[in-house]
């Protein structure tokens, strides 16, 4: 069980800022520093911005970025070299490391996505508790905080969530796992799993019923 960015993270050289990371030890502290130090709009000319998608700075936008119409960017977010973001998906303070990509119809919210990290269509970072207090990841049976009330995931590198998956807030999930579709995860997840659940589909008989048009 970790905090650390270093275990989440393994590629920093796929962060698009020079020096944004130095000094940081915590995974989360990166959504404090984007805040910190995103003052103005940088949009690489390369990037592919499709009519219909709607940007509110302050944002970072890298290099050869693909981000689909519907899709909307809200302040404090930064999106790495080579990412896609789909049609209608919402980033919220979200930070996205090099070739990361969001599929269509996802919320990510107050999160920070490794490299090569994939959340498919339809996915919620569910990012502020009922209660509005601090968000805090338990490990070991303690309880630690994550520095704000507005906290969605962390998501390590090459790690994936299936379609109309939804995570907690505060969720951890190490590099290289797995999220199988439908599956609402929490807490910390280590590196390299798969995690799927066993359900049991139901059949009966149906009426037929002519419907009005």
């Amino acid at each position: 069980m970790s905090l650390n960015i270093d275990y989440y993270f393994r590629k920093p050289e796929k962060f698009p800022i020079p020096g944004f990371l130095d000094g940081l030890t915590e995974a989360w502290e990166i959504l404090t520093r984007a805040k910190e130090l995103l003052t103005e709009d940088f949009i690489d000319e390369s990037a592919d911005i499709r009519d219909g998608a709607t940007i509110m700075g302050p944002v970072y936008i890298g290099k050869n970025v693909e981000i689909m119409p519907g899709a909307l960017i809200r302040p404090y977010t930064i999106i790495g070299d080579n990412c896609s973001v789909g049609h209608g998906s919402e980033l919220k303070h979200a930070v996205l490391f090099g070739g990361a990509k969001v599929a269509s119809l996802s919320f990510v919210g107050d999160s920070v996505l490794g490299a090569s990290a994939r959340i498919a269509s339809g996915v919620i970072t569910g990012n502020r508790k009922f209660d509005q207090t601090e968000v805090a990841l338990k490990l070991g049976g303690e309880k630690h905080g994550l520095g704000s009330d507005f906290f969605g995931l962390i998501l390590g590198d090459s790690s994936r969530l299936g379609a109309n998956c939804t995570t907690q807030p505060g969720t951890h999930i190490g590099p290289n796992s797995w999220i199988f579709p439908q599956i609402c995860v929490r807490g910390f997840i280590q590196e390299r799993v798969r995690v799927t659940e066993e359900r049991r589909l139901r059949y009966s008989e149906n009426t037929v019923v002519e419907l009005k048009p």
